[in-house]
């Protein structure tokens, strides 16, 4: 293990120095004493121990250059009788572009640090001093640099050189002090001069400046530890890292902190700016939600409970290594979703809010992709070409005039005219944006769950008679025995909603059902649509039944009738399924796992690569997406009710247990229990293209989790008695999610079937599902009349006197009824963005490569060799599906194939690809 001299056993008790180190003023820089903070404030008071006999180390590491121009240790220099001479190479990334004023920073603090007085590193062993009782440690100086890798000039690479004794060990932490006035990125630190090889330290990680926080940066080496197998040398260090990133809770924090805590949804409301945007806080009994990332914000001054907010261009904190890279935020974050909100939607407004009119003919949404929309000349000096989100909003930009115009969507790029056919209505039930809520029709009556008291009778008007109509030589009783009806069920979570809904300007909306048939050919058709409003002090409440029938009237009737549940659903789809299930509820896991779980942990180093931009997007949409006056709220149904109504589905609907796709799917009756097959169950309707693809991927990520799991917890009750596993899952249902944490259903952690579990449904959720129902946005969603994210009139009947209008031109009313053309080309730009998948996205089953070293385990990578060469498989897989003539949702004239589950992608609007994580 050590170097490849050895001497006699060591006599404990006397201290060993490392070489005098000289500072600036030509004096040696004296070691440390136990108990005393070091010269290099937050560096450890270490020492390690050798023979009393000898003496201080002299000299350093012969460097020999290789062939690729780097400076290697020279193999015939690397040990003595009195110690081993080591060398740590440290890999720093710079801005990839820098000003002027950057550059000049940069050669100061290159000269720094060749001089050696900009980087403290200091060696840590696994092995314990007796005396001191903390691991043997040797400190250096980044000293010199190595030449700049050409293909990226923005990596560069230092070292320092150590001489440490023969009983040494092997190196498990180096502690990292920054001496500079401004934080570094530091990516990795490589150990040579080991028998063992190279000893690597990744840390992807943002180093702060001494002057910020005099506490060193502990990195541990890339050996995964369960917490009863941390080398004597690593606990203190293992402990005090963690406790580091939970903080005090107390204070506001500063950009640079690294500290993970829990507050409530307190922040989206700006009582103090307007009281029309107070908000509530989702926060309890009666407005429960999961928690936020703590940012210690003062409160508001009208408002105690409020935390007052941060506006844009500002940023909401994020623990500094949460937020995006520069090449992400090149890409829409920091640069361009920041653009998107702060330039392109304020001269989208100032081009159409005098003129905010609904689309007068199909013509109008046709010119957002021939024509585009020419923005104000004022706007020119604040945007320029490259602040735009994607290529899918192509630019032609110049002196004076400034174009925005949408690429056509996936839905009618193919057949322009698929969103008027109820088959095309139905199959996006299944293989749309949003496959989550159709379910099983059980029986009848239909029945709320509702307070009769308040919302009147629970009976839906739907009935048996009415269904039967609609059904051709089969009964209602068979067709439920054979499991043929479906519904798509919305009127208990939103009818308590719609009273208020109403209220707001140009908002009419209904809480909808919608019954489907799957006929004997395997197509599921709509044949009832309820809409029912709520009862009012001067009117009982109203259900209205409509079916496709055939002539004229009832056509365009029916046609009102599905865009108004398109629109229900485009509400449920962003304000649930998207930003509840996999943004909200993925949080309290990421900030639980960073507080409980140390990065020498397996289970931390398993979960890392799905936890990445996840805080930091989900504090863009706090500041911006679902804040009071947000996007969110002007361009969806629910207005500024929004965020109560997800709060409502969390304490009606949510469920940990339930969010595993194969407990869905049963719980919704989609699927039934089936032992023979490879996920334990067997689809109701075979071609499901979510479903059917989404069980392939959760079966990749269970047979990868399981594997995992078993080799860290082969022995038995190593998942109860592993202390930081049992915190970290106590946390995520105690504080994470507080308002939940006394319900039943939550899973035991006892066994390592549990905890593989628990790991695959979080790495679903942040993968898979919300790959699912986030790429499809703009596909989808991108033509209007597919998908309007809000309807601003009630469908008009007899007694109305806008009927005599929708008779003479129904096309009229009915995009009269849509979305406004600002509404509309406010929310098409926001989908676009969500849809964009950035040059810097990490896929399920890849690793990057700056990422290669993340853990020393032979057997570990090799199940992840086979993780990956599974998700090969079933991308293929898919590709044959979509080629299947059979598979009706997924091929055919004009029918886009299903590829929101295909695992890769290249970047932009690809309407494909599974990031690792929630990055957008």
């Amino acid at each position: 293990m050590l170097g490849a001299q050895r001497i006699a056993p060591v006599k404990s008790g006397v201290v060993w120095r490392a070489p005098a180190q000289l500072e600036s003023n030509g004096r040696a820089r004296r070691s440390w004493v136990p108990g005393h903070r070091s010269p290099v404030a937050g560096a450890r008071p270490i020492r390690a121990v050798i023979s009393s006999e000898d003496k201080t180390v002299e000299g350093g590491a012969k460097a020999v250059e290789s062939k690729d121009g780097n400076v290697l240790l020279s193999s015939s220099s690397s040990s003595s009788a009195k110690g081993i001479d080591v060398r740590a190479v440290i890999t720093i990334r710079k801005k990839m572009k820098e000003k002027i004023t950057e550059k000049i920073e940069d050669q100061w603090e290159g000269f720094m640090n060749g001089i050696g007085q900009g980087i403290s590193i200091q060696l840590v062993s696994e092995e314990i001093d007796p005396v001191t009782m903390s691991g043997k440690s040797v400190e250096s100086f980044v000293r010199g640099w190595l030449p700049k890798p050409s293909n990226l000039p923005y990596i560069v690479e230092y070292a320092a050189d150590f001489t440490v004794p023969l009983d040494f060990g092997s190196p498990g932490a180096v502690l990292i002090s920054n001496l500079h006035g401004k934080e570094f990125h530091l990516m990795e630190i490589v150990i040579h001069g080991f028998d063992e090889g190279p000893i690597f330290f990744p840390a992807n990680s943002w180093i702060h400046s001494r002057k910020d926080n005099p506490e060193s940066r502990i990195i541990f080496r890339n050996q995964a530890y369960l917490p009863s197998q941390t080398p004597p040398g690593l606990k203190d260090l293992r402990r005090e890292d963690l406790l580091s990133l939970r903080g005090n809770r107390k204070g506001e924090r500063k950009p640079h902190d690294r500290i993970y805590d829990y507050a409530p949804y307190n922040d989206l409301g700006n009582p103090d700016k307007s009281e029309d945007l107070a908000r509530p806080v989702l926060a309890g009994e009666e407005r429960p939600y999961p928690r936020r990332c703590r940012t210690g914000r003062p409160p508001t001054r009208t408002d105690p409970l409020c935390e007052s907010r941060v506006e844009k261009p500002h940023p909401v904190y994020v623990p500094r290594d949460e937020t995006f890279e520069e090449i992400k935020q090149n890409t829409f974050s920091a640069g361009r979703l920041k653009a998107l909100l702060h330039n392109l939607i304020p001269s989208i407004a100032a081009t159409l809010s005098s003129s905010d009119i609904p689309f007068k003919c199909f013509s109008d949404i046709d010119k957002l992709y021939n024509d585009g929309v020419l923005l104000k000349d004022e706007e020119d000096q604040k945007m320029s070409g490259n602040v735009f989100p994607s290529n899918m909003m192509k630019q032609v930009l110049s002196v004076g005039q400034k174009l925005l115009k949408y690429e056509v969507p996936a839905i009618i790029s193919r057949d322009r005219f698929a969103w008027l056919r109820d088959n095309e209505f139905a199959r996006q039930t299944l293989a749309g944006v949003n496959p989550v809520n159709i379910e099983i029709l059980k029986g009848f009556p239909i029945v709320s769950k509702l307070d009769p008291a308040v919302y009147g009778p629970p009976e839906s008007a739907i009935t048996k008679e009415l269904i039967q109509q609609e059904l051709s030589g089969i009964t209602v009783e068979e067709a439920i025995e054979d499991k043929r009806l479906f519904i798509l069920d919305y009127h208990d979570i939103l009818l308590p909603f719609i009273g208020k809904m109403n209220t707001l300007p140009e908002r009419q909306a209904y809480a909808s059902r919608t019954v489907f048939f799957y006929t004997r050919t395997g197509f599921l058709r709509p044949i009832a649509i309820e809409l029912s409003l709520p009862p009012t002090p001067s009117s009982p409440g109203k259900k209205r039944v409509y079916t496709h029938g055939h002539d004229a009237t009832t056509h365009w009737i029916w046609k009102q009738a599905k865009a108004h549940v398109c629109s229900n659903d485009a509400g449920v789809h962003q304000l649930v399924n998207h930003w509840l299930r996999t943004h909200a509820c993925m949080e309290p896991y990421i900030i639980a796992t960073h507080r409980q779980l140390s990065a020498m942990h397996p289970i931390n180093k398993l979960l890392h690569p799905h936890l990445r931009y996840t805080l930091e997007i989900n504090a863009l949409a706090r500041q911006s997406l679902i804040n009071g006056g947000g996007i969110i709220e002007a361009c969806f149904s629910p207005g500024k009710y929004a965020m109560e109504l997800s709060s409502a589905a969390y304490k009606s609907m949510w469920q940990f247990d339930m969010e595993a796709l194969p407990a869905d799917l049963i719980r919704r009756g989609m699927a039934v229990e089936d032992p023979s097959m490879p996920c334990g169950v067997k689809l109701l309707i075979e071609d499901y293209p979510y479903a059917a693809d989404g069980l392939l991927i959760w079966s990749a990520i269970k047979e990868w989790v399981e594997s995992y799991v078993d080799h860290f917890y082969s022995e038995p009750n190593t998942v109860t008695s592993d202390l930081e596993l049992q915190a970290w899952w106590n946390e995520i249902k105690n504080e994470g999610h507080y308002d939940k944490c006394n319900e039943s259903w939550w899973p035991k952690l006892n066994t390592k079937e549990d905890l593989s579990g628990i790991l695959t449904t979080m790495i679903w959720i942040a993968s898979g599902q919300h790959a699912a129902i986030n790429f499809g946005q703009y596909p989808f969603g991108g033509y209007v009349p597919n998908r309007p994210t809000l309807m601003r009139k009630l469908i008009p009947h007899e007694d109305d006197s806008a009927y005599e209008k929708f008779l003479l031109n129904p096309q009229s009313t009915f995009l009269s009824s849509l979305p406004t053309q600002l509404q509309a080309t406010k929310v098409m730009a926001v989908q676009d963005t969500l849809s964009t998948h950035s040059p810097d996205e990490e896929y399920l089953g890849q690793t990057h490569h700056l990422h290669s070293h993340w853990i020393k385990d032979p057997e570990v990578l090799d199940m992840f060799k086979k993780f990956s060469a599974k998700l090969e498989e079933i991308e293929e897989i898919i590709k044959g599906r979509n080629k299947n003539i059979h598979l009706k949702n997924r091929n055919g004239a004009g029918i886009p194939p299903y590829e929101l589950l295909l695992p890769s992608s290249g970047p932009g609007v690809t309407g494909r690809g599974i990031p690792n994580s929630i990055s957008i």
